[in-house]
């Protein structure tokens, strides 16, 4: 039971013992799998573990190094921001801090907390993030100032790095600490990026930079190269062209939302200059489809006691399941051409 693990890890005091914990998160994803569960809340159920995790080591930090010497928020990033977590998944987060701090006599501590809860995480199998995109890393742990300046810097010279960290940080959640710090940023963020056109434009380019795996005659494509040769990266490949496509909708129509499917049900009832109205329908079905084969594939891993990934052999699906994959990947493919001739 999900609701038995959060409140198990809730109640342990160091951080093997939160490690253990989460030992039964791959079994628990293929219970709620083969039960019956869909994206959505295999999704959500998946991921409030991870918030469980994140609060706990935050509370034994800060009952470690004694009390924050100003006000903070956690911030989740990426998949665990949007509530979107699967069984193979790494560390995305952020720290906001309140602009009473003082570099020179609060940092310490800080930078101590960040420390302590992201090598708790990757203690309990969240993986350290390899763009170092943590709250351990000095550059995402900053005060609500310093984060107004990033966004709005990202907001108005929309360069190729600045889409890829957008790409991440437009779906920040607050999991821990003061959410009132968090709600004016995320309120500014998406004004700002709403209003410029030009950083709508670039972040349209962005989305379509995740390509479907879809070679000649419409045909399914797996990898050339490397270990996962004649694999398809689900993720890469499926999912990652349908959470940009709803973040592009989110930031066209100033939506703060976090959520896939809560963005793609926004354009569905209202459109938007990014995202149609019909795309946006179609868009749900593909999520739901290509989100349900992942973890289809990763639950029966579990099962064979291998570690879950995103990468699957078309060869082991049953025809029916291939053209349900195809078929899917071409709706986003075609939604992704009608967005690049736009």
């Amino acid at each position: 039971s999900p609701v038995f693990v959060v409140q198990r890890i809730a109640r342990l005091d160091d951080v093997e013992t939160i490690a253990r914990a989460t030992d039964d998160v791959p079994r628990l994803l293929a219970d709620l799998v083969e039960g019956g569960g869909d994206a959505r809340t295999v999704g959500r159920l998946v991921t409030s573990v991870t918030d469980a995790v994140t609060r706990r080591l935050i509370e034994l930090a800060v009952a470690k190094l004694g009390p924050a010497p100003c006000r903070f928020a956690w911030l989740a990033c990426g998949s665990q921001g949007r509530r979107e977590q699967s069984g193979a998944t790494d560390q995305d987060n952020a720290l906001l801090i309140d602009d009473t701090f003082e570099p020179g006599e609060h940092d310490a501590w800080f930078a101590a907390l960040a420390e302590f809860v992201c090598d708790g995480l990757a203690a309990a199998g969240y993986d350290y993030c390899p763009g170092e995109m943590m709250a351990s890393t000095d550059r995402w742990r900053q005060p609500l100032a310093a984060w107004q300046r990033k966004f709005r810097h990202w907001i108005a010279d929309p360069g190729t790095e600045a889409q890829l960290l957008a790409s991440v940080m437009f779906d920040l959640r607050c999991v821990a600490g003061e959410r009132a710090l968090f709600i004016p940023l995320r309120r500014e963020v998406f004004e700002a990026a709403s209003a410029n056109g030009i950083f709508v434009a670039h972040m349209g380019g962005s989305a379509l930079t995740h390509r479907p795996p879809i070679g000649l005659f419409n045909r399914l494509t797996g990898a050339r190269r490397g270990v996962f040769r004649g694999r398809i990266d689900l993720k890469l490949g499926g999912i990652a062209p349908i959470v940009d496509l709803a973040r592009l909708h989110a930031l066209a129509a100033g939506l703060p939302a976090a959520g896939t499917l809560e963005r793609l049900r926004h354009a569905r009832e209202h459109g938007s200059s990014m995202l149609s109205a019909a795309g946006a329908r179609d868009l749900i079905d593909v999520w739901e489809t290509v989100s349900m084969i992942r973890l289809e594939h990763q639950a029966r891993q579990v099962r064979r006691g291998e570690t879950p990934d995103n990468h699957i052999d078309p060869g082991s699906l049953s025809r029916l399941e291939r053209e349900r994959l195809r078929d899917a990947l071409l709706a986003v493919r075609d939604i992704q051409s009608a967005l690049g001739n736009r």
